[in-house]
């Protein structure tokens, strides 16, 4: 007879699958760099050229990543138009309470609570720390889903800020940000450093030609590695949020009640060309296209994590 797994499984096989992909983020950026570099030049060179371009993007990374750990979450929050709710307003009272009441349970603080005038169903979690984390959840989704469901939600989202996911988004935001805009920068100087024929000489060419390729392995980077990693870790941070608002709740099916519903009108208009903001959400927010939507979607299929908390046998 098969063992069930129980959400501490579920917790502890996730995590250690998101610190692995963590990890190979730079290793595959640096091999890259040296592969595509190693075309073009002897080992050497290929070596320096990799040192001498990894440092660099990981210094500006870092800065990137300091700005935005900053700034981030009000940028997030003013994006999609949220407001701040309180305790002290009669009408969002009983939500507000509702949040209190989750992150009781969770052992966590109680955050920030914000509403996003939409009527579709999604919501999303973000901030630096559990300290000073903010909650948003949509006007569709607090009218449309009851108690026990809504609860599932909030404790998803708590789930996200008690395994800090919040800072893995701003980690891998940043530093996609930083390999796009190196990336650009090579490109401007291949255009505006193109030799003359007066002036044309092996050493330069072969500059020339390394630039190009370090420029190729960024591309590669970006538009094919990235949205794999990316995508890997969204789906198991997001199977190990279900997982923990499950326990927080101890109500996984109530959690699966809320998920069938927001598949039926997860888009969030003011979303919509914030690509980023998709692995933030508890469901993409975004217009959806099924053949894309199903092989590069940060989250996984909705009915793979219905499944799976339907499995859960939490005493």
């Amino acid at each position: 007879m098969a063992k069930i797994q129980t959400v501490y499984d579920h917790i502890r096989e996730n995590n250690l699958k998101t610190t692995l992909l963590l990890f190979l983020f730079p290793l595959i950026f640096i091999a890259l760099i040296f592969l595509f570099t190693l075309l073009v030049a002897p080992v050497d060179q290929a070596t320096e050229t990799t040192i001498s371009v990894s440092i660099p993007t990981f210094i500006i990374c870092s800065i990137w990543m300091l700005i935005s750990w900053a700034f981030g979450d009000s940028m997030i929050l003013g994006v999609a138009h949220a407001h701040e709710i309180s305790s002290e307003n009669k009408e969002h009272r009983e939500i507000y309470r509702m949040v209190e009441n989750v992150a009781l349970a969770a052992g966590l603080p109680t955050p920030r609570v914000y509403i996003i005038e939409d009527e579709s169903l999604n919501a999303f979690a973000t901030g630096r720390t559990p300290r000073d984390a903010s909650v948003a959840l949509t006007r569709g989704i607090i009218k449309k889903l009851n108690r026990a469901e809504l609860s599932g939600v909030i404790a998803h989202e708590m789930a996200h800020i008690g395994n800090c996911d919040i800072r893995l988004d701003m980690l891998m935001i940043t530093g996609v940000g930083v390999t796009v805009f190196i990336a650009d920068i090579l490109l401007r100087n291949m255009i505006y450093s193109t030799p003359n024929h007066n002036n044309e000489d092996r050493e330069h060419v072969n500059m020339t030609a390394i630039i190009f390729v370090v420029w190729l392995a960024f591309m590669v980077f970006n538009s094919i590695i990235t949205p794999l990693l990316r995508m890997a870790i969204s789906r198991n941070r997001e199977y190990a949020a279900d997982a923990t608002g499950a326990h927080i709740t101890r109500d996984p099916n109530a959690l699966a009640s809320a998920l069938r519903k927001i598949s039926t009108d997860s888009r969030v208009e003011c979303l919509d060309k914030m690509k980023s903001m998709s692995s933030a959400c508890i469901a993409n927010p975004g217009s959806t296209r099924e053949f894309i939507g199903d092989i590069m979607a940060t989250h996984p299929p909705i009915e793979k994590r219905i499944t799976r908390l339907e499995s859960m046998n939490i005493k």
